[in-house]
């Protein structure tokens, strides 16, 4: 669960990933930070940890099933169907975006936290003979 530590937001800063323990790089927008400086700001009144607390006394913070509803809410109130949209597409539609635009496969695998070009091939979905085909192109 994301913990608010300090006076403010950190903008930028690695985050450990969850299953290879390893920082990944994060970046929010200019009306996203206002949000959180805004956010945090209400937080500290209330002397809450969480970024997002719980509604429910029992618990610190919001669950993940909770998290999932708010999405599910939030794509129906601008008109999409929810059904095709949940938590990790959410996280899956910016780096293939990125992907697509830029063929850019180290990129995508820098930003996902991957250590295994594979397992970046496997989340984008794209064959294994167009990632390298891709990845040979590009020159760094």
């Amino acid at each position: 669960m994301l913990r608010s530590n300090g006076p403010g937001p950190s903008y930028s800063r690695p985050k450990d990933q969850k299953k290879t323990g390893r920082p990944v790089q994060f970046e929010i927008t200019e009306q996203t930070r206002a949000s959180l400086e805004v956010w945090l700001r209400i937080l500290r009144a209330t002397g809450s940890r969480y970024l997002f607390p719980s509604r429910l006394h029992a618990r610190p913070h919001l669950s993940t099933r909770q998290y999932s509803r708010l999405v599910h809410r939030w794509v129906d109130g601008i008109g999409l169907k929810s059904i095709f949209y949940g938590t990790h597409s959410m996280r899956r539609t910016k780096v293939t975006q990125i992907y697509r635009k830029t063929g850019n496969l180290r990129a995508v695998q820098l930003l996902l936290g991957h250590t295994k070009l594979e397992s970046t091939v496997r989340y984008l979905g794209i064959e294994v003979d167009d990632a390298l085909h891709i990845a040979e192109q590009i020159e760094l």
